[in-house]
């Protein structure tokens, strides 16, 4: 049963505590990984791992003692106390920054650090091998520095001229701009600023070994490219006179060039986020069962030390002004500490109970991974289940996933809205979209069928919708209009 503390409303005032639970329930797990680490590192009352039981295992009763708070001026000799243990200048220990629990035999064997060179750096490393003036270099580095991740230009050769001058105070004309530039697109990789698409295919077909297929698709590139695009292939076998054989070796070669040329390089690429699941279902004898990913689950305690500091503070016979600043810190650091332990707890509660009505609401689906059997559900129909409020299941589906027996998932994409079928019954969107799919992969290649064809099949198959509801299922599932799914 979850916390009286996770039943509150959105619609009434947040707390700050609220608020940073709810920032916390959002994040997926690695998100929240580096927010306890950032956690650990900022509050030295907060430790992980297991908790070594001492005398002092219930720091409530200490710190919730109001003795520091009545405190009229006692004095001791500043020899008898260490302040520097109860409080460092920037709040945070020495040891949280270095280790020393290494003996002197032991070998450092740290990972060397391999440092990438930059997309842009590279371009300009590159122009290193040509030979240039001064002006012409610096007209080079500066439309390299134009370019952008994708590996285009999108700027006009004007505008290029005019912030020449204005930011450089390099006073040149379009005709030597263009000069310099076709010297910038013998960079690698082949199609590098460009300023369309249509000139970053060229570049990439004129670098290549000519042949009679090369020569063609750079004929149809430079002279046919709207019909080409539009894929208006009987137009191109009348204007080339050429077979359908010779018209695919064409298609062939121009699908093997990169439209993205930036995009392909190793070393500006982000890195590449590996998904790690928030949750675990398994089928164990017929039953579902769920886990919540244990990097989830940490085991946080507060700081042994931290009590026994402030034990000592309430023992004390005599306290000083120093010693009430200190346990005054030292207080405030185990009352978060405390609280972000009280949050990750509330923070599992909350994924652990959402997660589970959101199987069990669909628990038809996994059990076979049929996704026509996935229900209509919107995220009110789990709120209303489990007693929380919309929004909080919102954080919960819109950026975790969760590991099934048929792939990894995200969670978002179990809720559809409904639809009605030819029977009355409701029936999932996400049921009607992959009919939609299946039929648009039986279709004939050479004569695709147009949206309106594709709703009259809908149709037949007990699933009445409009024309214009198959054309934004079809852009959701990012599948083109007929004419470009079109093969000869």
């Amino acid at each position: 049963m979850l916390k009286q503390s996770l039943q509150f409303k959105l619609s009434q005032k947040l707390s700050p505590q609220q608020i940073q639970l709810m920032k916390l329930i959002q994040l997926p797990t690695q998100a929240f990984e580096q927010r306890l680490q950032e956690e650990l590192v900022e509050n030295p009352a907060l430790e992980n791992g297991k908790e070594e039981r001492s005398e002092y295992d219930e720091y409530d009763d200490v710190s919730n003692s109001d003795d520091y708070d009545d405190y009229e001026g006692e004095r001791i000799e500043a020899e008898d106390i260490n302040i520097d243990d109860y409080l460092s200048n920037d709040e945070t220990p020495d040891y949280k920054y270095q280790t020393n629990n290494y003996s002197d035999d032991d070998e450092d064997n740290s990972m060397p650090f391999i440092a990438g060179v930059t997309f842009h750096q590279d371009l300009l490393n590159q122009l290193n091998t040509f030979i240039l003036t001064d002006e012409e270099r610096d007209i080079a580095e500066f439309l390299v520095g134009s370019i952008d991740d994708m590996g285009y230009i999108r700027r006009s050769i004007q505008d290029i001229v005019d912030d020449l001058a204005f930011t450089q105070g390099i006073y040149t004309d379009e005709k030597t701009v263009t000069r310099i530039l076709g010297i910038v697109q013998e960079l690698e990789p082949s199609g590098v600023a460009a300023r369309d698409l249509q000139e970053c295919l060229l570049l990439q077909l004129k670098h290549k070994t000519p042949t009679d297929s090369i020569e063609l698709a750079i004929d149809v590139i430079e002279n046919q490219f709207d019909a080409f695009t539009k894929k208006h292939y009987e137009k191109l076998l009348l204007k080339y006179e050429i077979s359908k054989d010779q018209l695919r070796k064409v298609i062939d070669e121009i699908e093997k060039l990169n439209p993205k040329p930036g995009g392909a390089y190793d070393g500006n690429q982000k890195p590449i986020e590996h998904v790690v699941p928030d949750f675990t279902i398994r089928i164990v004898d017929g039953e579902l069962e769920l886990q919540l990913n244990g990097r989830n689950t940490p085991e946080l305690h507060v700081s042994k030390d931290y009590q026994e500091m402030l034990q000592s503070y309430k023992v004390s016979s005599e306290k000083s002004n120093a010693q009430k600043d200190a346990v005054q810190f030292i207080k405030q650091k185990l009352d978060s500490a405390k609280w972000f332990i009280d949050a990750i707890r509330q923070r599992q509660e909350t994924l652990y109970v959402t997660m589970n009505a959101i199987m069990h609401y669909q628990e038809e689906y996994f059990l076979d991974g049929d996704e026509t059997k996935l229900k209509p559900m919107i995220l009110k129909d789990i709120a209303d289940l489990i007693g929380l409020d919309i929004s909080t299941v919102s954080r919960v589906a819109n950026s975790k996933y969760v590991e099934t027996p048929y792939g990894t998932k995200l969670i978002k994409d179990f809720f559809s809205e409904a639809m009605k079928n030819d029977q009355g019954e409701d029936v999932s969107t996400i049921e009607i979209k992959k009919i939609l799919e299946v039929v648009i992969s039986e279709e004939d290649k050479k004569k695709p069928l147009p949206d309106d064809k594709l709703a009259e099949m809908l149709k037949e198959r007990g699933y009445p919708i409009a024309r214009r509801t198959v054309a934004k299922y079809r852009e959701q599932l990012d599948i083109p209009v007929a004419r470009l799914r079109k093969e000869i």
